[in-house]
């Protein structure tokens, strides 16, 4: 065999800069994968949360308006402190708003990673907005 064509079988003890960008580059990729893959399921749970608070949010139903004139509306001051009482219950963090119509609840979150941290990424925020409102049925 020529020199030519052992070049790759050389046993020098040397690691080539390719080898090196290639395995951080990889390692990143993975990071980015895991990591996302966990900040997405990080999403998903803190918009089931928001979701759920406020429909909890939107059982607060003004009954003596409903059943003087059938108008549905929300008393807004107890709509919010369910929807934050339920949050709490959760464990989740998180704000809420209502008005007569609809409660709207927003929880974040930060999911701390895995593996990008190794290029200075720590945590990744996440944030969810939901909202409900009271309907007949």
């Amino acid at each position: 065999m020529s020199t030519r064509t052992q070049w790759w079988c050389a046993a020098e003890g040397r690691t080539s800069a390719f080898v090196l960008a290639l395995t951080a580059g990889l390692l990143v990729l993975t990071g980015l994968v895991l990591d996302g893959g966990l900040a997405l399921a990080a999403k998903v749970r803190a918009t089931g949360q928001a979701e759920s608070a406020a429909r909890a949010g939107a059982q607060a139903i003004d009954l003596a308006g409903y059943r003087t004139d059938g108008a549905l509306r929300l008393l807004p001051a107890q709509a919010v402190a369910d929807a934050q009482a339920h949050l709490a219950a959760q464990g989740a963090t998180g704000t809420a708003t209502a008005t007569e119509k609809v409660v709207t609840v927003t929880v974040t979150a930060s999911r701390s990673t895995q593996l990008l941290w190794l290029v200075g990424i720590t945590s990744l925020p996440v944030q969810s907005r939901a909202s409900a409102g009271p309907t007949t049925g």
